[in-house]
């Protein structure tokens, strides 16, 4: 018979404390260190990564540090898989070349990175635990919604853009692209799919993916490439599901200032359509050329009647067409002069050639004066940008760039 084994009852409140201690200790993890060895292997093989660009004297970054941590102990609790949910930083200072590559223009910036593609919306939230994990739990969830009754459809909402994609199979590869597809682009399209039975009589000619536009009039778009193929894929969904003409709001400005690009916006009433497929119609035929050098852009007279102020309108004098370069706004004139060919893309000429800042300044051009008429020096001062208030503030983030003035 063994002699019994008897413990004290420190030793027994030791036991349990310690017992106790590893059972409720929360996981803690390291948050990855991001060189020019080893980004490429870690974000390709991430399914999500959230990337911190900092630096160590930008007291912003000082202050998120402890929260992108906590943060990041959360999530892992929720995804333990190594490669589910990476939260990873880059010291911008130590690594100035990643930081050249992604364009990093302020500290801290949190980049969203999706089996090694970064994301064109990077994170502007709340600088908080909570919010940080909901906005990664958000990345986490399932972008594309099933369709059960192809009934389901004419429930859509048809003011936004959606994509279907019909398959007879969830596990397959045509699958699989338009899901890593949808990831993506979800912030900009509903995306839906249908598979088997459900889906069958949409798929008289195989899989195939079809765009609905805004509206109950617009025909719906078929996709007529190889479904295997990402790029050919992505490319046709995205020129779907991102229009030439965007809307600018209170939410999206900050993001859309940092583009860099000056603006082109039509200020319109909300219910006034008609002005904006003028607009929209006008932009493709005459400055499709000019989408690389100016954002095109509406919005909406009643949220935005602090702007028009500035450029001495009221939402009564709506629809207006203005430029806002980041240091002034220009007016375009009577709006109806928009359908004189080569009207607006003159008007976005003057802006690259600098004659809209001159003529503000100085009068008309020489070349603009009429022969014998007397030349007149007429001081004056553009009203100053409205929009550049959007742009990332200087008590958020540690700006390291002033844009040039036009």
């Amino acid at each position: 018979m063994n002699p019994a084994v008897f413990l004290s009852l420190l030793d027994l409140r030791c036991s349990l404390l310690l017992l106790v201690t590893w059972v409720f200790t929360p996981v803690t993890t390291e948050i990855t260190s991001l060189d020019t060895e080893n980004i490429d292997d870690i974000l390709n093989n991430a399914d999500v990564a959230l990337v911190n660009f900092y630096a160590d004297w930008c007291r912003f970054s000082q202050m998120l540090h402890p929260i992108f941590e906590e943060a990041s102990n959360v999530i892992k609790e929720e995804y333990p898989n190594e490669n589910q949910v990476v939260f990873a930083r880059v010291d911008c200072d130590q690594h100035s070349d990643i930081a050249q590559r992604y364009r990093i223009s302020k500290y801290p910036t949190l980049k969203l990175f999706r089996n090694g593609m970064m994301m064109k919306r990077e994170y502007r939230g709340q600088r908080s635990v909570k919010a940080l994990a909901d906005y990664i739990r958000q990345q986490k969830s399932d972008p594309v919604q099933e369709l059960h009754d192809l009934a389901e459809i004419t429930t859509l909402d048809r003011s936004k853009r959606s994509i279907i994609g019909y398959f007879e199979q969830k596990d397959s590869e045509n699958y699989r692209v338009f899901e890593r597809v949808a990831n993506i682009l979800h912030d900009d399209c509903a995306f839906l799919s249908a598979f088997g039975a459900v889906s069958k009589p949409e798929r008289y000619s195989g899989d195939n993916i079809i765009y609905k536009p805004p509206g109950h009039s617009a025909p719906d778009m078929v996709y007529l490439g190889s479904m295997t193929n990402f790029d050919g894929t992505y490319n046709w969904i995205q020129d779907k599901c991102v229009p030439l003409v965007r809307e600018i709001t209170f939410e999206n400005g900050e993001e859309l200032t940092e583009e860099g690009l000056p603006f082109l916006i039509l200020f319109h009433m909300k219910e006034d359509t008609e002005s904006l497929e003028i607009f929209q119609n006008e932009v493709a035929r005459q400055l499709i050329s000019e989408k690389g050098t100016i954002n095109f852009l509406h919005a909406d007279c009643d949220k935005f009647r602090h702007p028009l102020l500035h450029i001495q309108k009221t939402p009564a004098d709506c629809p207006v067409i203005a430029i806002d370069s980041f240091r002034h706004m220009y007016v375009f004139g009577d709006f109806r002069d928009v359908l004189i060919p080569g009207k607006l893309k003159q008007f976005v000429f003057d802006l690259h050639s600098g004659k809209l800042h001159r003529e503000f300044h100085h009068g008309p051009d020489p070349t603009d004066i009429a022969p014998g008429q007397q030349v007149q020096d007429v001081a004056s001062s553009p009203p100053e940008s409205s929009f550049q208030k959007l742009a990332p503030s200087e008590y958020r983030y540690t700006l390291l760039r002033d844009r040039d003035e036009l």
